[in-house]
């Protein structure tokens, strides 16, 4: 993919945020495009949206657990970013129509005092650079079709870093917690829509720690100029699968001693 390539699939993608419509799968238009297109792809919206004056309040890590890197045949995380217009409050209402096709995931996150980044980043940085660590929900949506309609073929991981990692919103629950309170891999969470269980997972499914999902970022963000910096938010990867929310659905995550989350979609 060329530079245009890059900016062409960025605007679409953003003009499939405004209208609610999906485009095509990009690798589809785009047969050879890797994952260093995906990240450009990215950072154009990035650009667009703090031109249009978006600010930046984090990051969010995908695909963090063995099944849906095998379910898309790679071997690491993805990532995308959190922008302030994403952030709803805890028991809040999402609007109708805000989202097109819109599902929620539990997961652990952290909120930094301080920056962190570089090739060398260790665990023991994370920790350090850590102000507290809360319960959240993250929304996803996706303004990429899941499957092309014509071929059948689903959306890759190059699709979905490109479409922001399917980020759309997050949740911090009320709860905050020193990131040694808990031990992060035995924090889980049941995950409730309409009353009834939808799923259960624990912390270990991320990369065995979500702590090492934190530094994985930052030592990725290193690779582009970036670090995580003071007061931003991290989703460190989500425990359970991708849970459906049509208009009406009411979310509840339940982490027991460790806090709750809830949004409704209106």
């Amino acid at each position: 993919m060329t530079p245009d390539d890059h900016a062409r699939a960025a605007a679409d993608l953003l003009q499939a945020e405004r209208t609610g419509k999906q485009i095509g799968l990009l690798t589809l238009r785009y047969p050879d495009m890797g994952m260093d297109d995906a990240y450009a792809v990215q950072n154009a919206i990035y650009r667009q949206k703090l031109a249009e004056g978006r600010k930046v309040i984090g990051w969010k890590i995908g695909l963090t657990s063995k099944a849906m890197q095998h379910a898309l045949n790679i071997d690491i995380p993805d990532s995308g970013i959190l922008f302030d217009d994403m952030a709803f409050d805890n028991g809040g209402r999402v609007p109708a129509g805000r989202f097109i096709q819109p599902r929620i995931e539990a997961e652990i996150a952290f909120v930094m005092k301080s920056s962190v980044g570089g090739e060398n980043v260790t665990r023991e940085d994370v920790i350090a650079a850590t102000d507290y660590v809360a319960p959240s929900i993250e929304i996803l949506d996706t303004r990429i079709q899941r499957v092309d309609p014509k071929t059948g073929k689903a959306r890759t991981v190059y699709d979905t870093i490109s479409d922001n990692a399917a980020n759309a919103g997050i949740v911090l629950g009320a709860e905050r917690h020193a990131i040694d309170a808990f031990d992060l891999r035995w924090v889980g969470a049941l995950t409730f829509r309409n009353g009834e269980i939808e799923e259960t997972g624990l912390g270990a499914g991320v990369l065995n720690d979500p702590i090492k999902s934190v530094v994985w970022l930052a030592r990725r963000m290193t690779q582009y100029g970036q670090s995580i910096e003071p007061g931003q938010i991290v989703l460190s990867g989500s425990f359970i699968r991708p849970i459906e929310c049509p208009s009406g659905a009411k979310i509840h995550a339940d982490f027991g001693a460790f806090g709750s989350a809830d949004i409704t979609f209106a």
